[in-house]
């Protein structure tokens, strides 16, 4: 297959697979094939966008399609595992987005299928492309932070409010497989506490605790009802600290050089001594994030390599999603991983 452009179907073109469809379409290793949609005013607007592309409205259609190598899945998250399973049956590599499933025995079977079948499956983790956070990962890999105590984000906004999927759902899987990938590890328990102000059997804001074998905290605020736009991740280690701002235009990652350090003293106990140092705005070289994930997923699947955010890594965030979802029904309890 190498030379040859990799042949790829978008499913879904709305509210955000349209933005796929544009990425897919404009990388140059690439043949944006056929756009599925069940919508006809979408249809109609895919088809005037990009004429020489393929529109239908049957995924049935695109799956017979022996041309289609890939196929890449922006649906409704109820719809994803039947999606990506048919996908994977009719023997397409599947990139499909977060979550990857909303049951985590699903998920499971995505991950064991892909293996058997001996395709490429990738979940949208956005962020692990975000360079912003590739950076955090080499300062935590080269020690620059020292020993990680405990992560937090947080992702509000006032923003569009979902009736078929909560905050927990709807947010969390962003900021969770940023906090796996940067730690790699999952946590042993999960606590989780909502409300549904909005709508009934709807939470609207969630705050999430995670806890790992090794001590480690993480905890997560989520809310589509909220007056402030934040997307913040703050790390907090042993040597330095450091807070990572989406929202930001130019001043993304902001590392503090601050710290709390204990002396021991014979005579005297313990004694914590606070360190105060620079606050360092270092350069970050942009670059569109979705635009890295999809042509990673188009070398990965030309050259047969295994994603960052393979099948693998959209398991461990599921289940991490549906401890936490059995938290909220328990009011909070701890649940196991």
């Amino acid at each position: 297959m190498m030379g040859e452009p990799l042949r790829v179907a978008c499913v879904g073109a709305g509210y955000w697979g349209k933005n796929l469809v544009r990425v897919f379409d404009g990388l140059p290793d690439v043949q944006l094939k056929v756009v599925c949609d069940s919508s006809p005013e979408i249809r109609q607007a895919m088809q005037q966008q990009y004429g020489d592309v393929r529109v239908e409205a049957d995924y049935d259609m695109v799956l017979k399609d022996g041309e289609v190598e890939a196929v890449v899945l922006a649906v409704p998250a109820i719809h994803h595992f039947a999606a990506a399973k048919a996908a994977l049956v009719a023997g397409k590599h599947v990139y499909v987005e977060k979550p990857m499933t909303l049951d985590s025995a699903e998920a499971q079977e995505l991950v064991d299928l892909a293996q058997q079948q001996d395709r490429i499956l990738m979940v949208g983790h956005l962020l692990e492309y975000h360079p912003a956070v590739e950076m955090l990962k080499g300062l935590i890999e080269a020690g620059e932070l020292g020993e990680i105590y405990y992560l937090y984000s947080q992702r509000v906004n006032l923003g569009i409010v979902r009736s078929d999927e909560n905050a927990l759902w709807s947010f969390a899987p962003h900021d969770l497989s940023v906090m796996l990938h940067l730690l790699d590890q999952e946590p042993e328990t999960v606590s989780a506490r909502g409300e549904c102000y909005l709508q009934e059997g709807v939470e609207d804001v969630v705050f999430v605790n995670l806890r790992f074998a090794d001590g480690k905290m993480a905890q997560l605020q989520l809310s589509w009802l909220d007056p402030h736009k934040i997307r913040k991740l703050t790390i907090v280690g042993s040597r330095k600290m450091v807070v990572f701002d989406d929202v930001e235009s130019t001043e993304k990652v902001r590392i503090y050089d601050k710290s709390a350090e204990r002396e021991g003293y014979e005579s005297y106990g313990d004694a914590i001594t606070l360190r105060f140092g620079d606050v360092v705005i270092p350069h970050v070289h942009m670059a569109e994030p979705l635009k890295l994930e999809c042509q990673h997923f188009a070398d990965c699947v030309r050259e047969n390599k295994t994603p960052r955010s393979d099948g693998r890594d959209g398991l461990r965030v599921v289940r991490v999603l549906a401890a936490a979802q059995r938290s909220l029904e328990l009011n909070g309890a701890p649940c196991e991983v």
